[in-house]
């Protein structure tokens, strides 16, 4: 038995999954017949192909919908043997299962309802798979983000503790040159010095 694939949809997948439900439409069939035939491609459920068509691809190809449907109706009007109730594709995953010839059209039977019901709780366990991924992910970034603003915070002490260490080596710097000064002073009274505007003493005469 195959196991259904539970992993990211790629754009070929998407691709492939709009051409099969397009021809479904064009041709007469249900979109479920369209889900059931990219499902097994591609190795997965027709509940996810169904999910994947309504919640994403469906709404890339509103003109290819309106063109397929408009060749479906063109196709029924050139060939009167096609049953119009064979032709409506739905818009939304339905479970339609062909039904007994003896069969009332408008009865239901139990059958088809709890096939319904399995494809519906696919759709849920398909959509609370995602919720987790998305929240799992949502965690992953908000401690991303925690860690990033104590890295921003480290760096900040370290930025204040360098430029306080850089004035206090500046303020050394400048008692060394005024020192300097004032002993070649007393040694050479008509030399003196002063410090141009990069902060270096030059030697004047007096």
């Amino acid at each position: 038995m195959t196991i259904a694939r539970q992993d990211a949809w790629t754009h070929d997948e998407d691709l492939l999954l709009a051409e099969v439900v397009l021809r479904h439409i064009r041709e007469g069939s249900t979109q479920l017949k369209a889900f059931e035939e990219v499902g097994k491609q591609l190795s997965r459920t027709s509940a996810a192909c169904g999910f994947r068509w309504n919640s994403f691809v469906r709404k890339q190809y509103k003109s290819g919908i309106e063109l397929a449907k408009k060749q479906r109706k063109e196709q029924a009007v050139n060939n009167p043997e096609v049953e119009r109730d064979s032709v409506a594709a739905v818009e939304n995953v339905m479970i339609e299962e062909k039904k007994p010839e003896h069969a009332d059209k408008e009865s239901i039977t139990l059958q088809e309802v709890i096939l319904y019901l399995t494809k519906m709780d696919e759709f849920f366990q398909l959509d609370n798979k995602e919720k987790e991924r998305i929240s799992e992910r949502s965690l992953f970034l908000e401690r991303e983000n925690v860690r990033l603003l104590e890295e921003n915070v480290l760096l900040k002490e370290n930025l204040k503790a360098v430029e306080e260490d850089y004035r206090a080596l500046m303020q050394i710097m400048e008692r060394a040159r005024k020192l300097s000064v004032q002993e070649d002073e007393k040694a050479n009274p008509k030399v003196s010095f002063q410090m141009d505007k990069n902060g270096n003493l030059e030697r004047v005469n007096k």
